[in-house]
């Protein structure tokens, strides 16, 4: 292989890298390729980790997912999130990720029953021109909205499989054992799959690409013979992709048709995709779904590839659906450190604390985490859509645990913590419908936008009562804070800011304590919390 890759033998060349078929020798010049192409560009292979300057700590911002399960299906949700952008850029939100904004099976759909990538609410497909959220113009004005507000925009991006086909197919297919996709439990026989997606209403406009059942590696319906299951496709190099996660055997299967990155056409449809969708909506990174699926050597080459063609900072976080926190450092690794991963494991830490109460040791909540390994590359959260109540993957966070998982969030140095609509501001319908925290959490917003910066001071020293210290920086005058919380009874600790802050009064902006608290001549006090309710003290 030559030192230098053209276009012409492009994508040659990624469709080996991601079928782990490059000659021997190859790999290191590849990659010198391309970081070189970076280099040249000017482009970071990386997302960009804001640092402190001069003692100063970059400014506190927050990512907001700006949608919820049941949000109504009116197509004004564009609209909503445009008319919100001031109101969110005085919260302190420093990144808006969207629903997904391609055209699903239907205006009902959230998005991620994903049918065409070329139609954002463009064409009149599946029903309607809009989508559930509304149409291009709307979600292009939404963007200029928000960067008008200095908020970054990341979208949504379902890449794992198509749903809503044009046309049935017939094919070879052999069943699997949905609990062990590596098990085949029948022998080969032609099925019916809706597999073949034409979109006539887009008429070829942006891609002429017509998907077909050599295009996938499975399906979860046979029409033929009128029974679901797990379907996977037989053919030439067919089977279900590695680098997967292992869960079920392999896991690349997850629902409707299951797109086949090992495909050469395929890869290069999808990043053509990410090409022009870069190149014509002004966004700045995306959330990629399910990525526990996808074949992580394609995810690489598209995270790569998108940012080069794009020419400008981009954004990548992905939801690896995993409690295991080496699962989770294995990933990012395997995608060679190219975007971060919310923090399941401690989103289950949440969980499981909200479901014990007094009996979860707080000193903990911590333990076998991302952030407790990736500290400044992870974004956290409390509840997202899919662990909210009546979904697939519910793991609600419940009250009144809750307001501490986001204290736990929100007011600490490390993690990029990510504020869940229907948390903030309610969730519209569904079993677990309700008005939001807006009103607590605003204190909280507050106090991590103008006061948590400086070194941090950890007092995780008692099972049901810990607390920390955010010291201040010369860049954020008046900064610094205390919190404390407790999971049983009343809490109290001793908490030292040092000699500077000696004589200083400290208030709670909670509310949930009215007493001052005056530190002494070495700047100590002891602080107060009520049982499950945050105390977040800053300078009286």
């Amino acid at each position: 292989m030559s030192e230098n890759i053209d276009k012409t033998d492009l994508i040659g060349v990624l469709h080996q890298e991601i079928t782990d078929s490059l000659p021997d020798g190859a790999e290191e010049k590849v990659d010198d390729h391309f970081r070189q192409l970076a280099e040249e560009k000017g482009v970071r292979l990386r997302n960009a980790i804001p640092e402190p300057v001069s003692g100063r700590d970059p400014e506190n911002r927050v990512m907001v997912q700006g949608f919820e399960w049941y949000l109504p299906n009116d197509g004004e949700h564009w609209n909503r999130l445009r008319d919100l952008a001031g109101e969110l850029k005085t919260i302190g939100a420093g990144s808006v990720w969207t629903p997904p904004c391609c055209k699903a099976t239907g205006t009902d759909d959230v998005g991620y029953g994903v049918y065409d990538l070329w139609d954002v609410g463009e064409f009149d497909q599946k029903g309607a021109v809009r989508t559930k959220y509304g149409t291009r113009e709307q979600f292009c004005a939404m963007i200029d909205a928000l960067h008008a507000a200095g908020i970054r925009v990341y979208i949504d991006a379902v890449l794992n499989h198509k749903a809503g086909a044009d046309e049935a197919e017939l094919f070879a297919a052999v069943r699997v054992n949905p609990d062990n996709r590596d098990e085949q439990i029948s022998e080969p026989y032609d099925i019916k799959g809706w597999t073949r997606f034409t979109f006539p209403g887009r008429h070829g406009k942006y891609s002429g690409f017509v998907w077909n059942f050599s295009h996938f590696t499975a399906v979860d319906y046979d029409d033929l013979h009128q029974e679901g299951g797990i379907f996977r496709i037989l053919g030439d190099n067919k089977g279900f992709s590695p680098n997967v996660d292992g869960e079920k055997g392999n896991f690349d299967y997850l629902m409707f048709a299951d797109i086949d990155y090992r495909n050469r056409d395929v890869m290069e449809e999808t990043l053509r995709w990410g090409e022009w969708f870069v190149h014509t909506f002004p966004v700045d990174g995306m959330r990629l779904d399910a990525v526990k699926h996808i074949n992580s050597s394609f995810v690489s080459v598209f995270l790569r590839q998108t940012r080069l063609s794009a020419g400008r900072p981009l954004y990548f976080v992905g939801e690896y659906w995993h409690a295991d926190d080496n699962r989770l450092m294995e990933y990012i690794d395997d995608t060679d450190d190219q975007m971060a991963l919310f923090d399941v494991a401690l989103h289950f830490n949440f969980k499981r604390a909200a479901d014990e109460g007094g009996d979860f040791d707080l000193r903990g909540i911590y333990g076998a985490t991302l952030i407790e390994r990736s500290a400044w590359g992870t974004v956290t959260f409390v509840d997202n859509h899919d662990s909210q109540q009546g979904q697939a993957l519910e793991s609600w966070v419940s009250l009144p645990f809750k307001l501490l998982a986001y204290a736990l969030i929100l007011l600490r140095r490390e993690g990029y913590p990510c504020l869940f609509w229907g948390d903030y501001y309610g969730i519209a319908g569904g079993p677990g419908a309700w008005e939001g925290l807006k009103a607590q959490l605003d204190p909280m917003l507050e106090a991590r936008l103008k006061y948590a910066y400086g070194d941090q001071k950890d007092y995780f020293d008692h099972p049901d009562c810990i607390g920390w210290l955010r010291l201040g920086d010369a860049g954020h005058e008046g900064s610094g804070l205390a919190v404390l919380i407790s999971n049983r009874g009343e809490g109290r600790k001793h908490m030292a800011f040092g000699p500077l802050n000696a004589g200083t009064t400290w208030r709670d902006v909670m509310g949930g304590r009215q007493e001052r608290i005056t530190l002494d001549e070495q700047g100590e006090g002891e602080f107060v919390c009520n049982e499950n309710f945050p105390a977040v003290y800053i300078r009286a």
